[in-house]
């Protein structure tokens, strides 16, 4: 699990360590300040990206997408939904 976002890896960083201190974990991040996999995730929003997660296959093909303002807020939830749809292509 990875979030992408356009912000420096500076910005990330930031993040990163807040998720950790509210909530005792965090996740990888991947800079797209060329919204090369956000649009590819259907998730650009003109020069923004929307908030929310989704998934990949190992192919590059989008197995999911969800546009969710609060997805770090109820990043327990959030986790959920994921293993949810993973363990659904087993």
């Amino acid at each position: 699990m990875y979030i992408i976002s356009k912000d420096s890896p500076e910005e990330q960083l930031q993040l990163y360590k807040e998720l950790e201190k509210n909530f005792g974990h965090s996740l990888s991040f991947v800079s797209d300040p060329k919204f090369e996999l956000i649009d590819k995730m259907g998730m650009k929003n003109g020069d923004a990206a929307y908030r929310g997660y989704g998934m990949i296959d190992q192919d590059g093909n989008v197995i999911f997408r969800t546009v969710n303002d609060h997805w770090g807020e109820q990043f327990d939830k959030t986790a959920e939904e994921i293993r949810n749809k993973y363990n659904e292509l087993k």
